[in-house]
């Protein structure tokens, strides 16, 4: 994998067979970089949890170990809610989706992806 995009999703949480860990699990073990794009009035991501992601990465990104961490990026848009991309719904933000779009675009051509 040379890199990836994740968008809104569930950060950590309980534990179980079918879901034994959470993004902030495998943060110390990324070996492609990750883009995530969050919004910073989601209920269901509460905005502690992609800042405590954000500090695992960069933890992560001191070992050698992890070299996707050092190299990926956390982007939060702070007055959106969830599902800002989603024109279908209310929570549809015009201007955090372009941009958001945008940058997903721009990351994975930079990263030789697209």
């Amino acid at each position: 994998m040379k890199a990836a995009v994740t968008w809104y999703g569930r950060l950590t949480g309980d534990r179980s067979e079918a879901q034994p860990r959470h993004p902030i699990d495998v943060a110390s073990a990324l070996q492609a970089p990750v883009l995530g794009l969050y919004a910073g009035q989601d209920q269901g991501i509460p905005l502690p949890t992609v800042t405590a992601l954000q500090e695992a990465l960069r933890a992560a990104s001191e070992t050698s170990s992890a070299p996707g961490a050092a190299r990926s990026e956390i982007r939060v848009y702070p007055d959106v809610p969830h599902a800002f991309y989603a024109d279908y719904r209310p929570s549809y933000r015009p201007e955090a989706a372009a941009d958001a779009w945008q940058r997903q675009l721009d990351w994975l051509a930079q990263h030789g992806v697209a």
